[in-house]
């Protein structure tokens, strides 16, 4: 189900245009140049996010760009809810997480988009965004694999939003967790071949 179009179609564009740039900063770049780690991309897995940014062994910058992340997506719905209405939200949070998976600023190379996404499902409906942080949390108490956690908490998501009362969102969802796949090839391949690195070990 989608939402009812309220917002025109030129300012639903507008708003697209801007939580994608918005989207498109990358703070673990960001931080890794303040703190002084050197350019991320030519650190651990060549990642821009939080996990890379911790194999620095920075916690308080691999922190900063995890909320930084989440709240790029966070941000954008909620501005767009207050400005205009619940489809414009959706489209602002869809396209902050484009944008920081493909930002416009880094040749369209971005992260993975685990903390945006958990942001955008949090401000988009919390109850739905909190049951795929919970799955996630134990998903990785299991396995320890932080990969496999965010694939079984973006699978489950369209389920959660659904189930616990929001279903006009579970499109929306859908595409979300269609992406997260997406940018996890490489890790669905090595978690098939049983090489991909559990949480604490040195990897990609």
């Amino acid at each position: 189900m989608i939402p009812d179009l309220e917002t025109p179609l030129v300012l639903l564009g507008l708003v697209g245009l801007a939580a994608y740039l918005l989207g498109s900063v990358p703070f673990g770049i960001v931080m890794a140049r303040v703190f002084g780690l050197g350019d991320l991309r030519q650190i651990g897995s060549g990642n821009i996010g939080a996990t890379n940014v911790l194999r620095t062994g920075n916690k308080l910058a691999a922190a900063l760009t995890l909320v930084l992340d989440a709240g790029k997506g966070a941000i954008a719905v909620l501005l767009a809810r207050v400005l205009f209405a619940e489809d414009a939200a959706q489209v602002a949070g869809f396209a902050a997480f484009l944008g920081h998976c493909f930002p416009i600023f880094l040749g369209f190379k971005g992260g993975k988009g685990v903390a945006t996404f958990m942001g955008t499902l949090l401000a988009l409906f919390w109850p739905a965004g909190l049951a795929a942080c919970l799955t996630w949390l134990v998903t990785t108490a299991i396995f320890r694999i932080s990969s496999l956690s965010a694939l079984v908490a973006a699978a489950l998501s369209p389920v959660w939003i659904w189930l616990l009362g929001m279903p006009q969102a579970s499109l929306m969802t859908v595409g979300l967790a269609a992406l997260i796949f997406l940018r996890h090839q490489a890790n669905i391949e090595r978690l098939f071949a049983g090489t991909e690195p559990k949480i604490g070990s040195d990897g990609k």
